[in-house]
């Protein structure tokens, strides 16, 4: 793999190819594929470059992704990508930073994590790609299985009803809640665009197809099931469907509509929710240690109740 100086040289536009490195092993047809391609082009679009950018990333399928991005990376351990990225987020706020996680690394083993993260709105963009199952282990139920939906850990049917992680979102008091979908390429392109701009934890919930698990599950061949929520302050619809799906409009500084919408059984692609005033945790951290008062080795401790 080049140097990432080597890298879209000095007046040079970035382009996708600047930005490959070895080919993707997914299964034919995984979703992937198309987060993948959509994140290359909302960086080329945006000219984020790969040396001001860092991708982290837990495990799972979507674990690859920092492995297919020239950029800097870390492909940490289950559940544990937001820890990681937060200490990123204090030490280099300069850099761009994006956290890819499934929906098992998200919501199961790592739930505790962006409970946190999602809390604290460290600077980010946070991407959860949901497939609804645990995918890379061959067909275990997830957080966000659907009910009912058989899987080599529950034969006989998930039990439970699913985790939504958008209302997930929105009850933690996330600044920032968005959804997309992997062969929605424009609206991904531009979901990211919009992610990025917001200042705190931008949580960009990814409907991701599984062919090989769960060829059945989300329809991409018609747009009946779903819809879009556009404003000028939002996402514009996938210009591929948008004279052929639902548009609503939605005020995205409106908490409580975002509520309602995410609280209904049909799906909406769109921003659900931004409030750019939230405090970021690593801005605080940073400016508290900036305006600390020098003390000896001796004090450190002083203004500790032991």
């Amino acid at each position: 793999m080049p140097e990432l100086h080597e890298q879209a040289p000095a007046g040079a536009p970035l382009t996708v190819k600047d930005l490959n490195t070895e080919n993707p092993r997914w299964c034919v047809g995984c979703g992937d594929f198309g987060v993948l391609m959509g994140f290359k082009r909302f960086l080329v679009e945006e000219q984020i470059l790969p040396h001001e950018t860092v991708n982290v990333s837990g495990i799972g399928c979507s674990g690859r992704v920092p492995f297919y991005v020239n950029t800097y990376g870390v492909h940490a351990i289950h559940g544990r990508p937001i820890t990681i990225a937060m200490g990123v987020a204090l030490a280099r706020p300069d850099l761009k930073l994006f956290i890819h996680a499934g929906d098992g690394d998200s919501l199961s083993i790592g739930g505790n994590h962006l409970i946190h993260g999602i809390h604290k709105n460290f600077n980010c963009v946070f991407i959860l790609y949901d497939n609804q199952l645990y995918a890379l282990t061959k067909s275990q139920s997830s957080p966000t299985t659907r009910k009912g939906h058989p899987t080599n850990t529950q034969p006989q049917g998930t039990a439970l009803d699913p985790i939504a992680p958008i209302r997930f979102a929105l009850g933690i008091g996330a600044s920032f809640v968005a959804s997309t979908a992997d062969w929605l390429p424009d609206h991904m392109v531009n979901t990211l665009k919009v992610a990025h701009a917001h200042k705190g934890f931008s949580f960009v919930h990814v409907l991701q197809r599984c062919p090989h698990f769960d060829p059945d599950n989300f329809d991409n061949k018609t747009s009946a099931w779903f819809s879009f929520l556009t404003h000028e302050k939002g996402v514009p619809p996938d210009k591929r469907l948008a004279d052929k799906a639902e548009v609503i409009q939605h005020d995205p500084s409106n908490q409580e509509e975002a509520f309602k919408l995410a609280n209904k059984d049909r799906a909406y692609f769109g921003l659900f929710y931004r409030n750019p005033d939230k405090l970021c945790y690593n801005e605080l951290i940073r400016s508290r240690v900036k305006e600390a008062k020098p003390l000896p080795r001796s004090g450190i401790l002083d203004s500790y109740k032991i």
